[in-house]
């Protein structure tokens, strides 16, 4: 049975860098099981709160508690799974290779590259140089790695940059199937148009949390359809210039 107990819980989570505020006091939940959508523009600080949530992200103050244990505990290790948004797999090596390699590390079974390959849809490329993958089999070959262990949170940091909309969709759809099997996933992203994909968004805007949602639920507040002018009508409520 699925814990009630959010997958991280964060209160006010502060980072500051070269004297300013990064993170200005967050506080939210991520439901178990959800596709959560973190997204806002280049520079808003989504990369330093999702370093915060695997633990790798020096803060000034606050909490974040992963799957019930402090961001970062050791024991999160093989239940937290992390893509960076450079892939973190070595060019020189096949597939098979690198997953084989970065399961050893994680301490997973043998057998488990063979299941994430399967999963990311890279069984005809398993045999073949990372070097030579197309982009969005190198972002397919990335998310294996993240999922080695059978990991109860995913995070992947901007996935999809780069890909074309064929390429995201397939991989939106592979994430809504590991979040039916019960995984939570935190995608960030800074291309609204994938808003409306998320279970629940998280829009942030200079280190700040504009709106904490569904889909539906910031249409209906905001009386817009488009889920971009969604985010711009909740940034002009916010600096009070007209909607």
């Amino acid at each position: 049975m699925m814990s009630s107990a959010p997958a991280v819980s964060v209160r006010g989570l502060r980072v500051d860098r070269g004297g300013r505020p990064v993170l200005r006091g967050l506080d939210f939940d991520v439901p178990r099981g959800a596709v959560l959508g973190l997204l806002g523009p280049s520079g808003c600080g989504k990369t330093t709160l999702i370093r915060s949530i695997v633990g790798v992200q020096m803060v000034r103050g606050g909490t974040v508690t992963v799957l019930g244990r402090p961001a970062g505990d050791p024991e999160l290790r093989r239940l937290v799974g992390y893509a960076t948004q450079q892939p973190a797999v070595y060019t020189d090596l096949t597939v098979a290779e690198n997953l084989r390699y970065f399961g050893s590390v994680l301490g997973a079974s043998r057998h488990d590259a063979d299941r994430v390959i399967a999963q990311v849809g890279l069984a005809d490329q398993r045999g073949q140089l990372v070097g030579t993958l197309s982009g969005g089999q190198l972002s397919r070959a990335s998310l294996a790695v993240a999922l080695l262990g059978g990991p109860e949170l995913v995070v992947l940091d901007e996935p999809t940059v780069g890909l074309d909309p064929l390429l995201r969709q397939e991989l939106w759809g592979l994430f809504h199937e590991l979040a039916a099997g019960g995984v939570t996933l935190i995608v960030s992203s800074h291309v609204m148009d994938e808003a409306s994909r998320c279970d629940r968004l998280l829009l942030m805007r200079e280190g700040d949390i504009l709106a904490d949602a569904a889909p539906a639920a910031l249409r209906a507040r905001t009386g817009r359809q488009d889920l971009e002018q969604a985010f711009l009508h909740l940034i002009s409520e916010r600096e009070g210039a007209p909607a």
